[in-house]
């Protein structure tokens, strides 16, 4: 199978064998594909203030299985 023709294919796909082809993707690429290399001085400074500011109002964040179940129960898996 050609690449276009795959491409071509990708839209006609359900959301889990979307899904499915992502994970094959980054077991073949060995996750390199999300690596974009270093983080710039502003992004740092993003996390360097939200994490300030968790510090400041920890009872302001949720935990983690939190914030997922409402994310996946907003955007599906």
């Amino acid at each position: 199978m050609s690449k276009t023709a795959i491409l071509e294919e990708l839209p006609t796909l359900t959301a889990e064998d979307r899904h499915d082809i992502r994970i094959r993707l980054a077991e073949l690429d060995q996750d390199e594909w999300l690596d974009e290399g270093e983080l710039t001085v502003a992004d740092k400074r993003v996390i360097e203030d939200r994490v300030a500011d968790l510090e400041r109002n920890p009872a302001a964040s949720i935990p983690w299985a939190v914030a997922e179940g409402r994310l996946t129960s907003r955007f599906g898996k």
